[in-house]
């Protein structure tokens, strides 16, 4: 059934997984002091934040690198082959709120150890809720998902955010922001475009390695 309504989800807290706060924070070591650490911060924030997503399901049709939802379309190669054998997919748009930017703030002044794993901590939270709503998506419809591609990927344009944001009404919906420069406010916060299939395809690639920028930090160890 297609959406063209924006649906609200609110989450419990997903499963927290301290080797990607250890990869987000860039920390090659994993010793007891920085483990303590890490549940110190956990231990500040965690009832700080809210997992909420909005979407829509849309119809799809792909003509040469032009992916087209009925309401809007974008031309991408990268997507088209992404999405390729789709006929429909989920256009979301995910945050785990204002809190961890305030604790970043906080911190960067007074602890910038802190200020950077609390970064990596918003970066895993804001990861996990995006598995979680993919993985209740799959089970709700009945069908498989693609991995999650979204505005600044490959050839995707960033300034596609502007359109994803008024179909969603994300704003409204959610209380995520978009300024001039596109960056999303709450800035651990997330749009993506979602593949829907019948066929069940395993995909081996992470991600991050599907994605072609070269200059992410979060790549280096993949």
């Amino acid at each position: 059934m297609i959406h063209t309504q924006s649906i609200t989800k609110s989450y419990k807290e997903p499963a927290i997984c301290k080797k990607e706060i250890l990869r987000y924070a860039g920390c090659k070591i994993n010793d007891a002091t920085t483990l303590a650490l890490i549940d110190a911060c956990i231990d500040e924030v965690r009832d700080k934040l809210t997992y909420k997503v909005c979407y829509q399901r849309l119809p799809l049709t792909i003509r040469e690198n032009v992916c087209d939802f009925g309401t809007f379309s974008v031309e991408s190669k990268d997507l088209t082959k992404n999405l390729s054998g789709c006929e429909e997919i989920i256009l979301f748009a995910a945050t785990i709120g204002i809190e961890i930017d305030r604790q970043i703030t906080k911190y960067s002044h007074i602890s910038p150890t802190k200020a950077l794993l609390f970064q990596a901590i918003g970066a895993e939270r804001i990861e996990s809720l995006c598995d979680a709503f993919c993985k209740d998506i799959a089970s709700e419809y009945g069908l498989h998902t693609r991995p999650r591609y979204s505005a600044g990927y490959g050839d995707v344009p960033l300034d596609i955010q502007t359109e994803i944001f008024r179909q969603l009404s994300a704003t409204k919906q959610i209380g995520v922001t978009l300024n001039s420069s596109l960056l999303m406010s709450p800035s651990k916060s997330v749009t993506a475009f979602v593949g829907l299939t019948q066929e069940d395809i395993q995909y081996n690639e992470s991600k991050c390695m599907m994605c072609n920028r070269k200059d992410c930090a979060y790549k280096g160890d993949l």
